[in-house]
């Protein structure tokens, strides 16, 4: 497969400060590639640096060909973007707002009609296409908002972080969304910081944090980095000190690491089940009252711990 993207070394300062530092990858035709990171990564600066928001301060990429910075307006034209902030006139309906920015991309008579339609139906909404948008939940929004990065047919589709702030009934429409239009032909390029919905959707999965792509590949290329281990998580009381508990835990054969996140103990070791018992003693002499067990295999939250030392929604 074709490159349809491909990033090299972009760069984004706001005076002394570097939001993006350096930042190169490609995506393949037909591919879903997520960026994986907590608020304030960088995610949502790079994606605007791709759609020609922002001009990148150094770097460069190309889009179906087209360079960021020689040729803006042949990236936007290969391109479709959902923004994290809704792009809706509420007094309007779901095709009378379809209708509104089709002609934003030129489309008009006939062609923008029958578009319109189509579009409805990818997104799930013909039922309700006379409906004002004002009516709608938010996971309905949403897939309007989507359907707007639709109308033009773009090449690739920038989704920024989707799925923010809705029920998990609209979240799971959402992702059937992405993966319906992926199975149609759609190359989409995710941002989220939800490590479920990356490992859900994504061929491949980039993660970001403090401005700097740290790791990229597919989830077995990734979790490989944290080895063949699993993780024990004792979720203790609010009240508890856990804490107190990591040096006893280390000393414990197998135990490859330990560390607290909130109040939740992680033990990592090549097997839980032979480790468990101990594990359970150490805190019974510690006086630490463990409310609930879960055996955990590697998975992107682990490799963003390995990476970097804390969870990633810390």
């Amino acid at each position: 497969m074709a490159n349809i993207l491909e990033v090299q070394n972009l760069v984004k300062n706001y005076g002394d400060f570097q939001a993006v530092k350096g930042v190169s990858f490609n995506i393949q035709e037909g591919e879903i590639f997520s960026l994986l990171g907590p608020n304030g990564a960088g995610k949502t600066t790079t994606i605007s640096m791709l759609s020609t928001l922002y001009e990148p301060t150094s770097g460069d990429a190309t889009i179906a060909g087209h360079s960021v910075k020689k040729n803006p307006m042949g990236v936007r034209n290969a391109i479709g973007v959902v923004p994290q902030d809704l792009a809706l006139y509420e007094d309007l309906s779901a095709k009378e707002n379809l209708i509104f920015w089709g002609q934003m991309y030129n489309l008009s008579g006939k062609s923008l009609n029958s578009r319109v339609d189509e579009v409805l139906e990818q997104i799930g909404l013909t039922d309700k296409a006379k409906n004002k948008v004002k009516t709608f939940s938010g996971g309905m929004k949403r897939r309007v908002n989507i359907g707007v990065g639709l109308l033009h047919k773009p090449q690739l589709l920038f989704m920024d972080e989707p799925t923010v702030g809705i029920d998990p009934q609209s979240r799971r429409a959402i992702l059937d969304t992405v993966k319906d239009l992926n199975k149609q032909g759609m190359t989409v390029l995710y941002t989220t910081h939800y490590m479920e919905e990356a490992e859900e959707l994504s061929n491949r999965v980039g993660i970001i944090d403090h401005g700097e792509l740290i790791a990229i590949g597919t989830q077995k290329e990734l979790t490989r980095q944290v080895g063949e281990t699993e993780t024990l998580i004792l979720h203790v009381g609010e009240n508890e000190d856990p804490s107190a508990l990591i040096p006893s835990l280390k000393e414990i054969k197998n135990v490859l690491d330990a560390n607290v996140i909130g109040n939740e103990i992680s033990v990592v070791t090549p097997s839980a089940k032979d480790v468990l018992a101990s594990v359970v003693t150490k805190a019974n002499e510690r006086g630490i009252k463990i409310h609930s067990i879960d055996i955990r295999e590697p998975n992107l939250e682990a490799v963003f711990l390995h990476l970097t030392g804390r969870a990633l929604r810390d």
